[in-house]
C-alpha cells in the first residue's frame, strides 16, 4: 500500500523540482517565509486552501498537480 504524503512533503518536492529555496517560493507566492518553513517540516498539517493556492501559483503549477 503506497504511503499519503502530506501536503509539506508534496510542496517540498515540487519546490525542489522547479528550484527554488524556501524563501524565494514564499516570495512567489506572497506569503511568510516561517508558513512554507512551517508547512514543509509539518509544523502546519492542514494550511488553509487560499494559502495552498498561493503555493501552487508560487510553484507555477494547478492546485490539483499539488494535491496528487
Amino acid at each position: 500500500m503506497e504511503e499519503k504524503k502530506t501536503i509539506g512533503e508534496k510542496i517540498k518536492k515540487w519546490r525542489a523540482k522547479k528550484n527554488l529555496t524556501q524563501d524565494a517560493l514564499a516570495k512567489k507566492a506572497d506569503i511568510p517565509y516561517s508558513t512554507i518553513a512551517k508547512i514543509e517540516s509539518d509544523v502546519i498539517t492542514k494550511p488553509g486552501i487560499q494559502t495552498v493556492q498561493k503555493i501552487a501559483a508560487g510553484l507555477a503549477i494547478t492546485l490539483d498537480d499539488l494535491m496528487k
